[in-house]
């Protein structure tokens, strides 16, 4: 179970976390932030990527095998890598519709889901 739970709030972190980080660029597109000092948008972007970490730290405690989880810390860090680039894909498709999927950034997704496969090899 708590290899779910793990999977569930790396994947609800990871919204936080791009929320957090590209978030303010669509504010600016349109014009809510535009004319936001700089702190301002570093201080948004700080509110939310609190609710990353209030996720990402149990995620890490819960499935670290240290602490009774199923994971190593490597195949923590790629597991959280492909979820964070799935759930950008899917948040950027969804927040910038201009921007689209071309056939290198499906392949390099690929490769990162081998990634993945190698590191749960014994």
């Amino acid at each position: 179970m708590n290899g779910l739970y793990t999977i569930l709030l790396l994947i609800l972190s990871n919204v936080f976390m791009t929320l957090a980080w590209y978030g303010h660029l669509k504010l600016s597109e349109t014009g809510v932030s535009r004319t936001w000092p700089l702190l301002a948008v570093i201080a948004f972007s700080w509110g939310i990527a609190f609710f990353e970490y209030c996720c990402q730290v149990p995620a890490n405690r819960l499935g670290f095998e240290g602490n009774g989880g199923p994971f190593s810390l490597v195949q923590l860090k790629v597991v959280q890598e492909c979820i964070s680039l799935v759930v950008f894909a899917v948040i950027a498709n969804i927040m910038f519709q201009g921007q689209h999927l071309q056939w290198n950034h499906i392949l390099a997704f690929v490769f990162i889901v081998l990634a993945v496969y190698l590191v749960f090899m014994k």
